[in-house]
């Protein structure tokens, strides 16, 4: 029994959190290969600058380099990924083996981002890049339904801050937003890289009424969170942790209870989703701990909160282990993963139907079962 004369809440096993529906609305194509994908790509083009040609050896190489607490130096490790990512077949294998691993993890729904213009040294169009990945994305669906494992994928496509062509990848993303593009993206180091450089692509993506989600408040603080949200108009930010910098109180800057400044009341009263990545952002130093990650005081907050993986060969991870750390280290309960998992169903970039059959067909029932048997 606990102090207050409750029975404490019984732990949730890996199995029944690998049950658990999931979306995902925050995941890196390039950043989720398979290591034996990657040496098997490698050999057949040539590549020969790999750290390893061991898929063990060469996981644990990514998820090292990547804990390093830089940013930059953790987007550094996508050179050996993006250099393997260059044809259509290499593209549309990738795209496939995402949706099936998502898939086999529980995921019910996922948006992968990738940036086509890192996809092009190969000789390959943008439009070609594109087609590449919405084949592979589709063989996954397909074949994860015949495995019974269901799942609904779209792609979001990222311009790169410190590149000069995020109006031309707008339009692709409206271009194809009919055939699985789902929105855009803008990524990379946010120093020196301000959202608002890109704002001639955001204005024309509200008036092709399309939705974007903009990288901000990860490695660099409010002033990013707010251009991303009132320059640029952003439906979503991407991961957005350092909008704890605008909430005083029980956070350790003082005060007993906790007191929200204006960016970060706006964020929560206009329910602005939060795309957050707990283990990435200990890599990256945005956080020191999953029991200290703001995620949880947020949610606390109410406001829209998700959980994601960021990038799962470089944090090894995937969204039942983002869950389970979530359980196991900072005391969340099914009813929360359920609601985060609502939260991001509801954040969707797919039409309103489709994100409420989903909610109601498959998030809420499949936690109704797993909460009758624990």
């Amino acid at each position: 029994m606990t102090d207050d004369g409750f029975a404490p809440a019984p732990a949730l096993s890996p199995d029944l959190v690998r049950r658990a529906p999931k979306a995902l609305l925050h995941d890196h194509l390039d950043g989720g290969l398979r290591p034996q994908t990657i040496i098997e790509l490698a050999a057949e083009a040539g590549y020969d600058a790999l750290p390893s040609t061991d898929a063990e050896e060469l996981g644990r190489w990514f998820r090292d380099s990547a804990d390093s607490g830089s940013l930059e130096r953790y987007l550094e490790t996508f050179s050996h990924t993006v250099a393997v990512m260059q044809s259509a077949d290499q593209l549309r294998r990738v795209a496939r083996e995402c949706a099936l691993d998502l898939a086999a993890d529980g995921v019910v729904y996922a948006e992968s981002r990738f940036a086509p213009e890192l996809h092009v040294e190969g000789g390959l169009s943008l439009p070609e890049v594109v087609e590449a990945v919405l084949a592979g994305l589709r063989e996954g669906e397909a074949e994860a339904a015949a495995q019974g494992t269901p799942i609904r994928m779209v792609s979001l496509l990222t311009a790169m801050r410190h590149a000069a062509m995020s109006d031309e990848i707008a339009e692709l993303a409206v271009r194809y937003r009919d055939q699985g593009v789902g929105g855009f993206d803008i990524a990379g180091a946010e120093a020196g890289f301000p959202p608002s450089r890109h704002l001639s692509a955001f204005e024309y993506l509200r008036r092709e009424n399309a939705h974007f989600t903009i990288h901000a408040g990860e490695a660099f603080g409010l002033p990013s969170i707010w251009e991303a949200i009132q320059w640029c108009g952003a439906d979503r930010l991407g991961h957005g942790v350092r909008i704890v910098d605008d909430i005083t109180g029980p956070t350790g800057t003082g005060g007993d209870e906790p007191t929200l400044g204006r960016l970060a009341a706006y964020v929560r009263d206009r329910r602005i989703p939060l795309e957050m990545c707990p283990t990435s952002n200990l890599q990256t130093g945005a956080a020191e701990s999953v029991a200290a990650h703001p995620i949880s005081l947020l949610k606390d907050l109410r406001f829209r909160v998700t959980v994601n993986t960021d990038n799962r060969l470089m944090s090894g991870t995937s969204m039942s282990r983002e869950m389970q750390l979530l359980v196991d280290e900072a005391g969340w309960t099914l009813d929360d993963l359920r609601w985060a998992t609502i939260n991001a169903m509801k954040s969707a970039f797919i039409p309103f139907d489709e994100r409420l059959a989903i909610i109601e067909r498959v998030v809420k029932p499949g936690y109704a079962a797993l909460a009758a048997a624990t």
